[in-house]
Formats: structure tokens, sequence, C-alpha cells
């Protein structure tokens, strides 16, 4: 039977050195409350120290709640997490080079759990190869005193795989939303239902403990075991939380349509304004086709729902998001992750099993930057560490990729006159180098395995064709010289076919979304493509 007890009585139970996993993205199922309160005993008492805090998503709201209550020196010794960006304080710590920091892909995290709790040797998987986490690149490490080998290389069956080794785990924080007596907990008004499961197993089984925040107690058999994701005996400690604590989303206290409690209209999503970022995410759109199943990140690629919901193309279409909502139209930034009106709520490791084994069929990623040979780096930029996420397993996995982002960044500002792009000032950063600063995604990978990868922006397409970039569309009313290759550090192939970007797509009105995506599509030439 699990023990009720306080926030301040939670964070006395974790001892110095230990390793703890959080369950977390942006602030969904977040046990906020024993992250506040170990802060206050580090501070007022010098301990817990030197803890191994393992996370496989943002745990934030980009500003001071989540993981940047533990963005102290000597609280943190080692980060072994997907997304450090969405914890300043912990981000500035990595940065700083004031613990050790490993950056692996999301989905191997909350597949590790599993392994851990079963007491397999770790995750096998073609995820990472050729990236920054590759040993022969950069061994996942993001700070000068990171010298551990998280990563190795293994040959299994004549093939070359990533092999992420066990470890175990000492304490579990956890979060639900209903705990009855003997500590079984539901997530009903969780908006994602997460690893929750998988790290309560892999502590319990480590010999560890499990603490869970909750809403509210029930008495014992009060609740359905339908409804029970973690059972009571994975549960050692419940945290009764404030509603404060206990927010839904990094944005949201609680939104019902999120967690399938209501259904809300669609058109009460807000259309986004006719700008650069809605240009990018009409051509992205583009790329559906009727059933597709797509995978959209954050930032622009986010933007790439509110197009489909506007363009009533929304039955047309299979929209999901890696932290488990399948269905449904996502949310914008700051309730990334979530999605309004999800068909169904997977757990997120279960969903990285879909989408390692090729489930889908389409996904659209940020650009940050990319280079010559089709590298793209999302998750590093001089010493500022920001995390891959689920960046690398999206990406190596989906049969077409599209990454989607401005031209030129940092003061870009462009009008779009009716059916056409002027470029008023252009942006001070480029995007297209020699060489990217982290290859979050290698264009080597992808060419090896015939993926068709597309670089949306607003002004040029182009598609990685034979290892290298070729420019496939320019914007109308956009000059090719000046405007496009006068501002890349290399220069890309130009294709005999170049064509202009739809005109439509530059209108205030397009309207033409659900009509392209059942429109018969000629096949791509191999050349083109990449593929074999």
């Amino acid at each position: 039977m699990a023990t009720v007890i306080t926030a301040a009585e939670a964070a006395v139970l974790i001892e110095d050195g230990a390793t703890v996993a959080l369950s977390g993205f942006g602030l969904a199922c977040v046990n906020e409350e024993t992250l506040i309160s170990v802060e206050q005993r580090f501070l007022e008492h010098g301990a817990p120290r030197n803890l191994t805090v393992v996370h496989s998503s943002a745990v934030g709201d980009r500003r001071t709640r989540g993981m940047s209550h533990w963005g102290h020196e000597g609280l943190i010794k080692r980060w072994i997490g997907g997304i450090a960006i969405a914890s300043p304080a912990l981000a500035k710590l990595i940065q700083d080079d004031k613990c050790e920091a490993y950056n692996l892909p999301q989905g191997v995290i909350t597949q590790l759990y599993r392994e851990i709790a079963a007491k397999r040797p770790g995750v096998v998987t073609k995820v990472g190869t050729g990236t920054f986490v590759d040993p022969r690149v950069e061994g996942a490490r993001m700070s000068a005193c990171s010298v551990e080998d998280y990563v190795q290389v293994v040959e299994l069956a004549g093939e070359e795989w990533m092999f992420y080794p066990s470890f175990p785990i000492d304490v579990g924080l956890i979060r639900g939303t209903v705990a009855d007596e003997h500590g079984n907990l539901t997530l009903s008004k969780e908006g994602l239902k997460m690893e929750v499961l998988p790290i309560a197993q892999a502590a319990h089984n480590s010999g560890g403990i499990v603490i869970a925040q909750v809403e509210s107690l029930a008495k014992a058999g009060s609740l359905d075991p339908n409804d029970i994701r973690v059972p009571g005996v994975l549960v050692d400690y419940i945290v009764v939380s404030e509603p404060a604590n206990h927010f839904q989303t990094e944005n949201t206290h609680y939104n019902p349509s999120y967690s399938g409690q209501v259904r809300t209209p669609l058109s009460g999503v807000v259309s986004i304004p006719l700008t650069e970022r809605k240009v990018i995410a009409r051509r992205c759109a583009m790329e559906m086709t009727p059933g597709t199943v797509l995978n959209l990140g954050v930032g622009i690629p986010a933007d790439v729902g509110s197009i489909v919901a506007e363009e009533g193309a929304s039955s047309d279409v299979v929209m999901t998001t890696e932290s488990g909502a399948i269905g449904g139209v996502p949310a914008g930034l700051k309730d990334f992750g979530h999605a309004y009106n999800p068909e169904a709520l997977v757990e997120m490791h279960s969903q990285f099993d879909f989408y390692d084994g090729g489930g889908l069929d389409l996904c659209v990623l940020g650009l940050a930057q990319t280079d010559q040979h089709g590298n793209v780096n999302v998750s590093k930029f001089g010493g500022r560490v920001a995390g891959a996420g689920g960046f690398i397993n999206i990406s190596q996995a989906a049969k077409t990729l599209v990454f989607a982002g401005t031209f030129t960044a940092g003061g870009l500002d462009v009008e779009i006159v009716e059916g056409a792009l002027q470029v008023r000032t252009e942006g001070r950063a480029r995007k297209f180098l020699d060489h990217v600063e982290q290859i979050t995604f290698s264009g080597q990978y992808a060419a090896g395995t015939g993926q068709r990868v597309l670089y949306v922006t607003e002004r040029a397409v182009f598609v990685l064709s034979d290892g290298s970039m070729t420019l496939i569309e320019i914007a109308p009313g956009v000059d090719l010289q000046t405007q496009v290759l006068d501002l890349m550090d290399f220069a890309p192939t130009i294709s005999p076919d170049l064509a202009l970007m739809p005109a439509g797509i530059f209108r205030e009105t397009w309207g033409e979304l659900a009509a392209h995506i059942h429109s018969p599509r000629p096949a791509l030439a191999p050349a083109l493509t990449g593929r074999p």
C-alpha cells in the first residue's frame, strides 16, 4: 500500500548520488511538487547532491518550472536527457560545463526504461547512426566534462547497430490524476500518457522507489481497473499536489479536449496569419496524400496542423505526436505534444515503436541549419544546448521527410503580395552552411536508405539527391541569384526542371489543399529523390 506524504518528505527520500528518472513533456506528467521541494532542500541544506537525472523529453515551461528547479551546480552531476532548452537553468548548467550531459534520442530513452525494468542489456537500434549520438561522431556528449561512453556500435547478424546499455534507476518521479489508497494511478485528465508505467517498473525492479504526484485521492476499490495506468504495487509514495503545480501542458492548466473529456469544434482553432510561416506550412502540407500518417515537429512544422484544419482537410490525413496522440489536430508551441480531439492516446514508448518501425508516411521537422550534404542541426549552437528530443527517431524512420524553416534567420522581414514574395530585409544569419555545427540528422545515412528528403523555405525548396542538395522550386518574385544562391555557403545542384512554388500558397485565401491531397501525383524520378 502506498504512503501519502508531503512533497518535503518526498525530497528527503532522494539520496546523494541517486539516479532519478522523471516522466514529462513540457509540464505534462511532471512531478512538479517533488521537483520544487528538492530544490528547496538543496538550497537550504545542500542535499541531495550529485544526482544523475534521466528524462526523455522537455521537462519545463521554458522559464522557471520543471527541470529549471534543479539547475544548480552540485545538485546534478550528470544529465541524460532528450531536451534541455525547456529548462533554461538546466541548459545554462550544461553550457557552463557544470555537469556531465548526454543527449540521447527521446524514443530511445522511453524504450530504455522497459529494458531496465526487464533487466535486459539495453536498446539495440539503428536510431542515432551517423548523428552526433554515434560514438564515432560525438557519442551524445554535450559538455566538455562528459567523458563516459553511453552509446556503443555493435554488429549483429552482419549489420551495424547502435547499442544503448541499461542502468539501474533509484527513484522514479511520475504523475497521474487520481490515486486510490493502494496507490493505483489513473491518468484520466492528463493530456498525454507518457512513459509513467515503464519508469515505475524500472525503478521498482531496480530496487528503487516510485513517488507519484496526483490531483486527488480515492477510496481503495472505487476506481475502474480499466482506467488504471500504473498499478499500486509499483507506487511507494503519493504526493497530493496544489492546483498551481499540476498544469496539463506548459501553458494550459486543463483543456478537456486534450485529454478526451470533450471534443472542441475545430472552428475554434485559431488560423494563423499570412506570413512566411504560413507559406512554408502550406508548401509542406502539399506533400500529403489521402490517408497520410504524419508527425509534426515544434515551431513552423506545428503550423501545418493549423493549415490542415483551416483547409478542411483534417479527415484526409492522420496527424500524430511523438508523445502519443493519434488523430485530431496538434496544438501549437505552448501546448506542443498535445492534440485537440485526439482519436487515441497511447503511451510514448509505444508511439516510438510505431515510428521507429516505419509507421510514419511523412514528418515535418524544423530547419535551423543545413549543409551541402543535407545534414541538419537543431540540437546545439555554439555552446548553447537545445537537445534533439524525438528529432533523431522521427527523422530517420519517416518515409518522406520535410525540413521546414525560413531561408535566413534573425531579422528576416518579407512582404507577401498577391501570389508572390518580396524580401524587404534579409535575415542576419545564414542557414545553408558548408558544415552544420552538430549533426542531428545525417544526410549520408538518409541517402543510403533511399529516404525522400525535402527542405522547404519561404522562397526555395530543395531535395536531397545522391547525397547533395538540389534546388527544385523557387518562390514567385524572388531572384534566384541574389536572394537564394548568393546567400548559401555552397552551390547547390539546380534541377533542369526548376519550377515556381505554387502562387496560391502566397495568397490570403488558398482553399486548394484538399483537392491537392486527392490529386494524382507523377512518380518522382530516382535521380531527384535519391532513391535507388
